[in-house]
């Protein structure tokens, strides 16, 4: 599938992520090449790293009394979608909350607190329930926290979508501007990592493979049509110029299945790979091999990462330098993005 005549443009970004809050650190990272993933807890292997974003206080956003309601997906999403209203200039108090939307993906949502809701049922059956932990529970309850807490009340959708969880999201998000159902759209990823995961990831043969540089965080961008930002005077970091979706490369078949998904010709610029397309050969065989950004050598990789890559990405373009974010899953989907740095309005 392809997302046709794109005028959308970046005006916001907000990262949590293991090399610390906001863009600085990430930037730095990036630019350093800098593994911030660290060994295993628990676990005899070296080998084996994760990224936690231990530099996140929920308290350094809300007060605590608050932030005890919240799961961490939820208490990440709300930080960082202030960040990017921020950084996009956008208040919901004098803006129209209506136009305001989020479409947001979660590949695990809120594990701590279904761990602790179920424990209190095998424990206890039906009287160990804690009411209060169910709403956290729900793979939408990132998004939700975040809309309220932030005050916007458009659109709101949260997108599974395995390894190309935020990428979907922000496939969608560009739709709902294309259709003028809002004005505004907070899009990109989430996810949280606990130790109980690992012990989850170690029982299903998992840590070999995809868990065995886990991470955690948000990455979110803010996106409107050129004209709106135009219309308030928003400066931009870059632009959505085309986004292309596919379901499975068919056994014996990708090479139309990738002429479907990539650009034509790809010229050198800088490339972000994502979820698990740097261990697809068919397809990192198609890219040169200079100016590739993996950041899950960074940061780790999760479900949702793919918001933190496109806000890397978006950190490293030069005004009007061209970008591709390429991001898969193992038995598909497929999502190739094009991007531009700068280009103001």
């Amino acid at each position: 599938m392809r997302t046709a005549s794109l005028d959308i443009v970046v005006t916001g970004l907000a990262a949590v992520s293991a090399a610390g809050v906001g863009l600085e650190p990430l930037a730095l990272a990036v630019q350093e090449g800098r593994s911030c993933l660290r060994p295993l807890p628990a676990v005899d292997d070296p080998s084996l790293l994760w990224g936690i974003a231990d530099g996140f206080r929920a308290n350094d956003f809300m007060p605590p009394l608050k932030a005890r309601k919240f799961d961490r997906c939820s208490l990440m999403a709300v930080a960082a979608a202030g960040m990017a209203l921020r950084d996009a200039g956008i208040d919901p108090k004098t803006h129209n909350a209506e136009r305001i939307g989020i479409v947001l993906g979660c590949g695990f949502g809120g594990i701590a607190n279904s761990a602790e809701f179920l424990a209190g049922y095998f424990s206890a059956g039906v009287e160990g329930l804690a009411p209060m932990l169910f709403p956290n529970t729900v793979a939408n309850a990132a998004a939700s926290n975040a809309s309220i807490e932030q005050g916007f009340k458009g659109p709101n959708i949260t997108i599974v979508q395995r390894f190309s969880s935020a990428e979907t999201a922000l496939e969608i998000a560009c739709r709902f501007l294309q259709e003028g159902r809002a004005d505004v759209m907070i899009t990109g990823g989430v996810d949280e990592l606990t130790p109980l995961m690992i012990e989850g990831f170690r029982a299903a043969g998992q840590l070999k493979r995809f868990a065995s540089g886990f991470g955690e965080g948000c990455g979110l961008l803010v996106l409107e049509r050129r004209d709106a930002a135009a219309l308030r005077g928003a400066s931009t970091k870059g632009s959505i110029d085309d986004v292309r979706s596919l379901g499975l490369l068919l056994p014996g078949e990708e090479e139309e299945g990738l002429g479907r998904l990539l650009p034509q010709e790809i010229t050198p610029c800088p490339i972000s790979l994502s979820g698990t397309a740097d261990l697809c050969p068919p397809l990192v065989q198609r890219l040169p091999e200079s100016g590739r950004i993996e950041l899950h050598r960074i940061t780790g990789r999760s479900l949702a990462m793919g918001g933190l890559a496109l806000v890397a990405l978006f950190l490293t373009l030069r005004e009007g330098e061209q970008g591709l974010h390429l991001a898969a899953s193992p038995e598909g989907p497929y999502v190739a993005i094009q991007v531009r740095g700068g280009s103001p309005v």
